[in-house]
């Protein structure tokens, strides 16, 4: 058993708490509890769940959709030294047999667990189902209808990893799919655009979740509220924010997390393999893209992911006025309760896993844990 004491400890309260907890089996214990006398003094530093990134394309040059081993595990270790210890890698709109074979490298790596690297808790399937209108950087080729079968075969081929998929709403077909989809995952919105009456309905049909909420959907007017007001509205909906300030403006950023409130924003980076990367030409499932000043563009100009990590997206949009306890909220304990592993990470609590971040006041890492086990 290893122990701390004398540390801020955030809690499932959703606040800073004064004590310390204990590490064994590579699991939480203790959690302001009793602890030994020899105990490691934390001298007052602050200690938050290791993060979560449910919607990440790549990282150092590598990107999920490529279906290379090596590659991901790359991008598995830089999440994990960057405090992102869990994640869901996400695909591009790219076909099926390419996806296939993605999932099946996430899927090794899933149950592989290579030493210090965040751990796959799932895989985002973002695209094919989208609509031309809103595709952004998605590539238009590979487009498809809303298909459930071709989503069951993928879902099935890896095992189930697939714990979030998105859907434009309004396309033939994507009520049915909604329906028999989140009977097996996390079904979001994204790349739609969809009305507030389609939108209702998707909801009633077992949406629960909204992918980078205003972007590549249409935003909100008086007299066409669209899905933003559809998803907030809806308590059984959670929304997705890219906190890299590019993105979404730093006052919509603030204005989303009052509107939806801090237990459902759920924080992402939508982070290419340009993150961590210097300046230069990248591919994005097939299309040409170019980082330059820190976005990542494609030709025409359309803005694509972006080069920031979700430990950065956190800092962020503290810097913008989220209160720091609202911050780590929505990057730890909601997506994970989104993906579904809430069980086992996402909070400091008794039995879950011992993955953590201890920082100073300003979030600034000093130190990151796997499991119990310093990196």
């Amino acid at each position: 058993m290893k122990a701390f004491k004398n540390g801020w400890i955030y809690t499932e309260k959703f606040l800073f708490e004064r004590g310390g907890f204990a590490v064994e089996n590579g699991r939480f214990t203790r959690v302001l509890g009793e602890l030994p006398p020899d105990a490691v003094d934390l001298e007052g530093r602050y200690v938050i769940p290791g993060l979560l990134d449910i919607h990440t394309h790549g990282n150092s040059g590598a990107d999920m959709s490529d279906g290379a081993y090596e590659g991901l595990k790359r991008m598995l270790l830089y999440y994990a030294a960057n405090g992102i210890t869990s994640c869901a890698p996400t695909t591009l709109t790219l076909p099926y047999e390419t996806l296939a074979r993605a999932y099946a490298v996430a899927r090794r790596l899933a149950d592989e667990r290579p030493s210090g690297a965040a751990v796959i808790r799932g895989v985002h399937m973002e695209g094919p189902f989208f609509c031309e209108k809103r595709k952004g950087a998605q590539n238009a080729d590979y487009l498809r209808l809303p298909d459930f079968e071709a989503f069951e075969e993928l879902h099935e081929g890896c095992g189930g990893l697939i714990r979030l998929v998105d859907v434009a709403p309004e396309l033939p077909g994507a009520e049915a799919f909604i329906r028999q989809a989140s009977k097996l995952c996390t079904v979001s919105i994204a790349h739609t655009d969809t009305d507030w009456d389609t939108a209702r309905k998707a909801i009633d049909a077992g949406v629960t979740h909204l992918t980078h909420t205003f972007n590549a959907m249409p935003g909100i007017h008086h007299r066409n509220p669209g899905p933003i007001v559809a998803a907030a509205e809806d308590a059984r909906v959670s929304a997705e924010i890219i906190g890299d300030g590019l993105h979404v403006h730093p006052a919509v950023v603030c204005f989303a997390y009052r509107v939806f409130g801090a237990a459902r924003m759920v924080l992402v980076s939508d982070s290419l393999r340009c993150c961590g990367m210097p300046e230069g030409e990248i591919d994005l499932g097939g299309l040409r893209a170019w980082l330059k000043d820190g976005v990542a563009r494609l030709a025409d100009g359309t803005l694509a992911g972006s080069a920031t990590n979700v430990y950065e997206c956190m800092q962020r949009v503290v810097s913008f006025g989220v209160p720091k306890e609202d911050a780590i909220r929505s990057a730890t304990y909601n997506p994970a309760r989104q993906l579904g592993c809430l069980d086992e990470v996402g909070s400091i609590a008794d039995g879950k896993v011992a993955d953590f971040v201890i920082c100073d006041a300003a979030l600034n890492r000093e130190s990151v844990w796997l499991a119990g086990k310093k990196l």
